[in-house]
C-alpha cells in the first residue's frame, strides 16, 4: 500500500497508557506502508467537559466561541501522539484543521467541508513523516475556527483519504466493527462484516453513534471503502462498501435523545406562518425531521441537545405562540429492500402492541423502519432482534 488513513476515537486516545498502545499500531502500519496519516478525536470526554464547562458560564453560549474552545480537544491530541511517536523513534508532525488545509462553510458546530488544500500534508509525507491531523475542525473563509459536529472526526479522516487518493481508511475506537445492535444494550447483538453505505447512512442518522453521517455519505460518493475496526484486538472489523448484500435486517438501533416541539396558537395557522417557522429554523441551522401542521398548531421533532437554544429562539421570535417540549424515543429497524417485506412491519408492530409501546409515528424508506414511540424499555429492543435478526 502506498497511503493510509487511519482515524482514533476519543476511547482510543483516552490517557497516555492508550496513547502507547496507538501509537504501535500507528507504527506497526508505518512499517507496511509509505505514507500514514492519522486524523484524531479529542481525548476521553473531553469534549463533554468542555461543553459543560461551557454552559455553566452561559446557558447557550456563543457557537463561534464553543468552536475555538472545542477545537482545542484535538489539537491536545495530535501534538501528544506525535511528541511520543517522535521518541519512539518514528518522525512525525502534528497538524490543525486549518494546518492540513481543510476548508469549511460558515456554519459553526456542524461545518461542512468544502475543500482540502492538500500541498501542507503531502510536503510533510514526503519528508518522510507521519502526520497526524485533529480531526472535527476546519476554518472558514472568514478565518473562523469551525467544527463539523460530535463525530466529525470521522469525516475528516474519509475526506483525507479522498483529497490524498489514499488506498484505504481505517476508523479505530473500542468497537471491533459495526453491530446489529448496540452491543452494551442489546447483549444477543450480532457484529456485520460488511454492510453497504444506503444502509450505514440510516443507522448513523437514526442516532447511532456509530460513524459520523457525513463521512458515509462522502464514502459512498467517491467509493471509499471504510474499515471500522477495534484499537484494542486484532479481529477483522467491518467494511462499509456499495455493494448490497440482501434483504435481511441488519440493524435495530434506539434513539433517547429526541424531543417533539410543539407550538400552538389560537388563530389558525396558515401557510405562510408555516413556512416562516421552518425557514426560521433552517436560518438557525437547526436540524429538524417530521415538521407538520394542523389547523392551531405545529410540531417537529429534534435532538435534545439543541433543546435550550431552540426554545429560547422560538419564545423570542413567536411571542404569540405556546411552546411546549415532550421528550420522546426512536427506534429503526434498518436493511436494504425493506420496504418489500411486509412481514417485517407486521412483526415489529405485533411485538410492539404485546408489550403496550405507544406508538407516535411509524415511517418506512427503502432501507429502514422508523417508529417514534413515547418510550421503549431494551427488552423490548432485544425482543425486536430476536425475531427479525
Amino acid at each position: 500500500m502506498n497511503t493510509v488513513v487511519l482515524k482514533f476515537g476519543g476511547s482510543s486516545v483516552a490517557d497516555n497508557i492508550k496513547l502507547n498502545v496507538v501509537a504501535e499500531k500507528v507504527i506497526s502500519l508505518k512499517k507496511e506502508t509509505k505514507n500514514v496519516v492519522v486524523v484524531v478525536s479529542a481525548q476521553g470526554k473531553t469534549t463533554d467537559k468542555l461543553i459543560k464547562e461551557a454552559q455553566e458560564l452561559s446557558a447557550i453560549p456563543d457557537e463561534r466561541e464553543i468552536d475555538m474552545l472545542l477545537s482545542t480537544g484535538e489539537q491536545i491530541t495530535a501534538s501528544k501522539l506525535s511528541i511520543l511517536l517522535n521518541r519512539k523513534g518514528y518522525p512525525a508532525i502534528s497538524l490543525t484543521g486549518w494546518q492540513a488545509g481543510i476548508r469549511t462553510n460558515e456554519v459553526h458546530k456542524s461545518a461542512k467541508i468544502e475543500q482540502i488544500y492538500i500541498e501542507r500534508v503531502e510536503k510533510e509525507l514526503e519528508k518522510g513523516n507521519i502526520v497526524v491531523v485533529a480531526g472535527f475542525q476546519g476554518i472558514s473563509k472568514t478565518q473562523d475556527i469551525t467544527t463539523l459536529g460530535r463525530g466529525g472526526s470521522d469525516t475528516t479522516a474519509v475526506a483525507m483519504q479522498v483529497a490524498l487518493k489514499a488506498d484505504k481508511c481505517y476508523i479505530f475506537s473500542d468497537v471491533d466493527g459495526i453491530y446489529s445492535a448496540d452491543p452494551n444494550m442489546i447483549t444477543i447483538a450480532k457484529k456485520l462484516d460488511e454492510i453497504s453505505f444506503d444502509e450505514m447512512q440510516e443507522i448513523a442518522d437514526s442516532g447511532a453513534k456509530v460513524l459520523h453521517n457525513r463521512c458515509i455519505q462522502m464514502g459512498k460518493k467517491f467509493n471509499c471503502d471504510i474499515i471500522a475496526k477495534s484499537t484494542f484486538l486484532d479481529n477483522q472489523g467491518t467494511k462499509i462498501c456499495q455493494e448490497i448484500e440482501n434483504t435481511k435486517i441488519k440493524s435495530i438501533t434506539k434513539n433517547e435523545k429526541l424531543v417533539m416541539i410543539e407550538m400552538r396558537k389560537e388563530d389558525i395557522i396558515n401557510e405562510q406562518d408555516f413556512y416562516k417557522i421552518y425557514q426560521t429554523l433552517l436560518k438557525n441551522n437547526v436540524i429538524v425531521e417530521a415538521f407538520q401542521k394542523e389547523d392551531h398548531h405545529v410540531q417537529f421533532r429534534m435532538d435534545k441537545s439543541e433543546q435550550n437554544k431552540v426554545q429560547e429562539l422560538l419564545e423570542n421570535t413567536y411571542p404569540n405562540y405556546q411552546i411546549k417540549q415532550k421528550e420522546i424515543e426512536k427506534v429503526t429497524i434498518v436493511g436494504y429492500g425493506i420496504i418489500q417485506d411486509n412481514t417485517v412491519l407486521k412483526q415489529v408492530l405485533e411485538i410492539l402492541e404485546k408489550h403496550k409501546i405507544d406508538v407516535m409515528d411509524i415511517a418506512l424508506t427503502q432501507a429502514k423502519i422508523e417508529v417514534v414511540v413515547k418510550e421503549i424499555g431494551n427488552e423490548v429492543i432485544e425482543k425486536l432482534h430476536e425475531k427479525l435478526i
